[in-house]
């Protein structure tokens, strides 16, 4: 009976033992369902997430399609625009060429009316007698658009003379040309080397001047001959 009592006690504390290993295993069963319903749930947010992304590649990729096709178009502009550049610049050049021609022309047409209206202007307004004709030539390496002799007072003289368009000092510097003034002083002494102690008159012939200029060529000296005068 001792014994048997005994086995009793060791199949309780067993049992005790086997009861406890049960409720750790269900609180483990448990921590394991929490753990997997947590992994669940993080399947399914990366799942979401994985579609967000899926999603935003797709955006992605559209946009870069159309922005590639802006790029197409934007290099075609910029072909089509340097194309018209280039024609535009062709364009501008045989302007400037006609233009350029067409004020050679004008130039020169001036210079011819001068050469007939000029002397007798001179010999009324600046006692100036013309003893031979007005002529373009070359004197001391440089070119001068009117050159003449004459009497004045009963001295001789020298016309050197310079034609232009216009006379506006707003242009100075514009054309990349000396001063208009510097360009027949430059003239007068080329003359005045080859022909010492002879007067000279500079003249300048154009179709308007300022009246700013009128001032200056007055105080150098300077004849200036509008064509609406004569």
């Amino acid at each position: 009976m001792e014994e048997l009592a005994e086995a009793e006690k060791r199949t309780e504390a067993r049992l005790e033992e086997l009861a406890e290993a049960q409720r750790r295993t269900e609180a483990r069963m448990e921590e394991l369902a929490a753990a997997q319903k947590e992994l669940a749930s993080a399947q399914k947010r990366t799942e979401a997430r994985m579609e967000e992304l899926a999603e935003a590649q797709k955006e992605l990729t559209k946009a870069q399609g159309r922005i590639e096709a802006r790029v197409e178009m934007l290099a075609e502009a910029e072909a089509k625009t340097r194309y018209e550049v280039r024609v535009l610049a062709s364009r501008l050049k045989e302007t400037n060429s006609t233009l350029g021609g067409l004020g050679r022309s004008m130039a020169y047409a001036l210079e011819n009316e001068a050469y007939r209206m000029v002397p007798p202007l001179l010999a009324d307004k600046h006692k100036i007698i013309i003893s031979e004709r007005l002529v373009r030539t070359f004197i001391g390496g440089k070119e001068i658009n009117l050159f003449g002799r004459g009497r004045r007072d009963g001295r001789e003289v020298l016309i050197v003379g310079e034609t232009k368009l216009s006379l506006d000092e707003r242009r100075k510097g514009k054309t990349g040309e000396p001063d208009v003034f510097e360009q027949l002083a430059a003239k007068v002494e080329a003359v005045r080397a080859e022909n010492p102690g002879v007067e000279i008159v500079p003249l300048l012939i154009t179709h308007h001047a300022r009246p700013s200029i009128l001032k200056a060529a007055q105080e150098k000296g300077i004849i200036v001959v509008q064509s609406f005068e004569w």
